[in-house]
């Protein structure tokens, strides 16, 4: 497995492995919350919009993507945004194929994100990721790479 940089080539792999990967953690989030709450987020079903969020991100000039390639394959990819003025490095959004999980490629591409952003200066790297059990293989990453928890509430109601 090696790293490299988004090439537009990789997008349809990277939407691909994307929705695979997610599909238990929309899953997961669909039982966590309120339904009413649930459809408004995704009115027209969470594919639709992790597919828009997926290609915005790729194409985003204020983000950095690299993608993971297997045997030629594009097996997972995560996307890096810097905060400069906070000297902060975000994991904005990654994903691995759901074929190729558990093998340390979520690991690595962390791990490659983390490294970029310390070169870039950034002394505090940050990511965000649910509290429902469709996350919890994304929180034992984090942190057994050491990142810390900081607990957040964020309530919802449907109006």
């Amino acid at each position: 497995m090696r790293i490299e940089p988004y090439d537009p080539c990789h997008l349809d792999a990277v939407k691909s492995l994307s929705l695979r990967a997610w599909t238990p953690v929309f899953d997961s989030i669909q039982k966590a919350m309120d339904i009413d709450v649930y459809r408004s987020f995704y009115p027209d079903g969470w594919r639709v919009s992790q597919l828009h969020a997926v290609e915005s991100v790729c194409t985003s000039c204020d983000m950095k993507v690299w993608v993971a390639i297997d045997s030629s394959s594009t097996v997972g990819f995560v996307a890096v945004k810097l905060h400069e003025q906070s000297s902060m490095g975000e994991i904005y959004m990654i994903a691995v194929d759901p074929d190729y999980q558990r093998q340390g490629i979520g690991t690595a591409l962390v791990e490659f994100a983390l490294d970029w952003m310390k070169v870039a200066g950034m002394s505090v790297a940050m990511v965000e990721t649910g509290g429902d059990p469709g996350h919890s293989p994304a929180r034992c990453t984090y942190e057994k790479l050491g990142f810390s928890l900081f607990p957040v509430a964020r309530y919802f109601k449907k109006l």
